[in-house]
């Protein structure tokens, strides 16, 4: 009987996200341990102004209405700022975050507007709608993004980060964008 090895294929290893998740740095500091935590001696710079949004980002869609991943990376932005973690997230993790959310937004537009059916093109018979699975593909990249971001926050906020953020926002929006708002 063959064994299995961890370096056949480069398919061993630790897989990423894998493990226990690192513990908050407000919680090491509230924690009564004696356990010494690690500060860096990062200068406080204000006045960091938010980087620029991609083009991309509010590029008119082809049914002319106007792509909302601008608004998504302005919001996370501003929460990052508020809570000082501005400066530790990539401006790119954020555009990620908000072009996949957008998107995803986008998609529930569209099975709104055309249903959750659609014509097969060869047989005419009804299928689910593509928009259905486009759209769960790009929510979960969303939440994928969007837990990177929070796990950057947990590990260098030293402020109560808790409560409303844009990731809650994100269901608002959704639910805005159906009412026509």
């Amino acid at each position: 009987m063959p064994t299995k090895s961890n370096n056949v294929g480069g398919r061993g290893g630790a897989r990423a996200g894998a493990g226990r998740k690192k513990k908050a740095v407000i919680d090491k500091i509230t924690d009564k341990s004696n356990q010494p935590i690690e500060v860096l001696d990062i200068p406080e710079v204000d006045g960091v102004e938010m980087p620029k949004p991609k083009d991309i980002l509010s590029a008119t869609q082809r049914d002319g209405k106007s792509f909302m991943a601008k608004e998504i990376y302005e919001e996370t932005w501003e929460w990052l700022k508020k809570i000082g973690c501005h400066t530790v997230v990539s401006p790119q993790v954020i555009e990620r975050y908000a072009m996949c959310a957008a998107r995803w937004i986008q998609c529930e537009q569209m099975t709104n507007e055309l249903g959750f059916l659609s014509k097969h093109p060869t047989t005419g018979k009804p299928i689910p709608s593509p928009f259905i699975n486009i759209g769960i593909n790009y929510m979960n990249q969303a939440v994928r993004s969007w837990n990177e971001i929070y796990q950057i926050v947990k590990e260098n906020c030293t402020v109560d980060y808790s409560g409303k953020n844009p990731q809650d926002d994100l269901m608002e929006k959704l639910l805005a964008s159906r009412r026509g708002i």
